[in-house]
């Protein structure tokens, strides 16, 4: 079973969208795919209604997610680490104990274009496009992650 974690800072906008995105495109008996948050802010909570709204506009349901913060076990745990922007990287990497560790972590727009490190924006603060546009980059993203992993 190869394991998946996306990283964004709540869990509740960019993390969401991606962990459902790529598991729209993997076979789910050989992957697993799950999200977390380097901040514990909305521990407990669902993703942000505007994730969910554009989530359901191409088809998925990430509803009945749960935010959650990344801890050290998480590298025991993933096979790979995507983060979205470089503060999710750096507060990653602050708890990797090894190489080992730190090999996992890669930003996920890095499979869009290579090692460019562009940042997924956050968009808890803008207004729906925001959310949009997040969409259609982790989408791309991932549909890239999906074909490099099947």
């Amino acid at each position: 079973m190869t394991k998946i974690l996306m990283v964004c800072l709540g869990n509740i906008c960019r993390s969401p969208l991606a962990e459902g995105i790529l598991k729209s495109k993997l076979p789910q008996n050989t992957f697993t795919v799950d999200s977390a948050g380097t901040a514990n802010y909305h521990s407990g909570s669902q993703p942000d209604h505007r994730s969910i709204s554009v989530a359901r506009k191409y088809g998925l349901n990430i509803s009945n997610l749960k935010a959650r913060q990344f801890v050290v076990s998480d590298f025991d745990q993933f096979d790979y680490i995507y983060v979205m922007d470089e503060s999710n990287y750096q507060n990653v990497l602050s708890l990797a104990r090894n190489e080992a560790d730190k090999t996992k972590v890669e930003f996920i727009l890095n499979e869009t274009y290579p090692n460019q490190n562009y940042p997924v924006p956050d968009p808890y603060y803008g207004g729906d496009e925001g959310f949009e546009n997040v969409y259609k980059m982790l989408d791309e993203a991932c549909t890239i992650i999906a074909q490099k992993l099947i």
